[in-house]
């Protein structure tokens, strides 16, 4: 039997996974570490945190599997988007990475704004600049800190400074490379415009490769400290969205990915570029080769239900605190709750919108307000889909949910109701590090593309129907949809 490891480096953690050839999960090991605030909207990380948790990860996993190290061959990579590794000359780190959630370069997106042109930024990459993106943060060290500036040689992201490290070899894959705001997102490689007209040497750039090519092979120096063979070969993986994709199956036209954690995110997959004009929605290359992705993220989704947990029935186990609220009708009674508890993302790119019940009367109890959270939110990602819809996507035909809000029977049902879709569990847990493990099980010749892995590892374990309330929802959403633009000048002035 042979056998694949997914490595995930996550902004807290790096998870390795180990897959069997015939899609069962052997084992995982993880290590956990912290990222820094040193100014308020920072976000920093040092890059050898990386590396010592996939060191220690790996060596976790050998040891509890028992499994021959001779027996793997091939690994995968993923992790988190958007971060800004900097190195020099030698290989050497130049200072802490700038994180995806690094909030610091306001002013460096207004800059590509009006040195690019904003239609011609989405139009070319995909989407608007934002904070969180790679672009951006390469602008604001030159503006800020010119010496370090002055000795970059290597721009790469998170999980390619572990590539680095495991291979020696400078590359970054495609899906990755979208997400730094520097590519031509329907030629899937770097835009020379772009990088001409922000200053950016293009050697600082490496070559970038589709999700199951092989970027290189294990160095003897990473063989001896993580106790694999040298030369097991090392994919391009994916960012961490697009290889959660990967690992639930969405990787054709028509399957959804919906994402319910502390953030909800609504990932498409399309055979052709699709850009939302306006910027509303992430345009990006997907991890599996020829393809592409539509994205839109809401920043509290399961987040939403944790608070208002935590606010108003501290102590209450979730499961108890949903049972009175299936016994609430369909839209609460006139209840409708804004999820924007920590500004919003898709579709109203907006750090001052707030969250709120709208509606309330003295007919509503606990159970009105905790039903009204879980429809709040499935409004909330229906804008995603309902902009996907408008920007020319497929129909969609099934929605593969993950992430811990879809425990709840209640939320699944009200999810395929408001969604207008069938909502599906399936078999695969670990999400992005299961889809690195499966682009590296491809790019070994496991399987002749990532499609046809993903039908047959990938199954369907529970299906959602849309029921009799999909009438009720449809009444509800234009006037959710009205809420944010009416309060939106209020938002602002509360946020003096």
């Amino acid at each position: 039997m042979n056998y694949f490891i997914g490595i995930d480096s996550s902004t807290t953690a790096t998870k390795a996974l180990l897959l069997a050839e015939s899609g069962e999960v052997v084992g995982v090991a993880s290590s956990t570490y912290d990222y820094e605030t040193p100014k308020p909207l920072w976000s920093e990380q040092r890059p050898e945190l990386w590396w010592t948790a996939t060191v220690d990860s790996i060596q976790q996993l050998l040891a509890e599997t028992a499994v021959s190290p001779q027996a793997i061959k091939g690994i995968g990579l993923t992790g988190q988007m958007h971060g800004l590794v900097l190195l020099d000359k030698d290989g050497e780190v130049l200072r802490p990475a700038l994180l995806w959630n690094d909030q610091r370069t306001g002013a460096e997106c207004d800059e590509m704004r009006a040195v690019i042109g904003k239609a011609k930024l989405i139009d070319i990459t995909g989407n608007d600049a934002l904070t969180g993106f790679t672009a951006p943060k390469i602008l604001w060290v030159k503006n800020n800190e010119p010496e370090i500036y002055g000795r970059i040689a290597h721009i790469l992201l998170p999980k390619d400074y572990v590539r680095y490290k495991l291979t020696g070899e400078m590359a970054m894959d495609k899906a990755g490379g979208a997400g730094t705001q520097l590519f031509d997102v329907r030629q899937r490689d770097w835009s020379q415009e772009l990088v001409t007209k922000l200053g950016i040497d293009p050697a600082w750039l490496p070559k970038t490769f589709e999700g199951t090519a092989v970027t290189g092979q294990l160095t003897q120096a990473a063989a001896e400290v993580t106790g694999l063979p040298v030369g097991i070969p090392v994919v391009g993986g994916g960012g961490d969205q697009a290889a959660n994709a990967v690992g639930t199956g969405a990787v054709v036209d028509g399957v959804v990915a919906l994402s319910l954690g502390t953030s909800g995110v609504v990932f498409a997959s399309s055979d052709v570029p699709i850009v939302e004009p306006d910027g509303r929605l992430h345009a990006f290359c997907h991890a599996a080769p020829g393809k592409w992705h539509l994205m839109g993220v809401m920043l509290s989704a399961a987040g939403s239900l944790r608070w208002y947990r935590d606010a108003l029935a501290p102590g209450v186990d979730f499961g108890d605190l949903l049972i009175p609220a299936a016994d609430v009708p369909a839209g609460s009674e006139g209840l409708l709750f804004l999820p924007y508890l920590t500004g919003e993302r898709t579709p109203h790119p907006d750090p001052l919108a707030r969250g709120g019940f709208i509606g309330l009367t003295v007919r509503h109890s606990q159970a009105h307000l905790t039903r009204a959270v879980l429809e709040g939110v499935a409004f909330g990602l229906r804008d995603s889909l309902e902009l996907m819809r408008g920007a020319g996507l497929a129909d969609i035909t099934q929605i593969r949910a993950s992430g811990g809000g879809l425990r709840s029977l209640l939320w699944r049902q009200i999810l395929a109701d408001v969604l207008q879709a069938e909502i599906v569990t399936v078999n695969t847990t670990e999400g992005a590090a299961y889809g690195a493990a499966v682009l590296a099980l491809v790019g070994a010749g496991g399987f002749d593309s990532v499609e046809s892995a993903c039908a047959s590892l990938v199954k369907v374990t529970g299906r959602t129907e849309p029921g009799m309330d999909t009438a009720v929802y449809n009444q509800l959403y234009p006037i959710y949809q009205q809420l944010y633009p009416a309060l939106k000048s209020s938002f602002a002035a509360l946020a003096q």
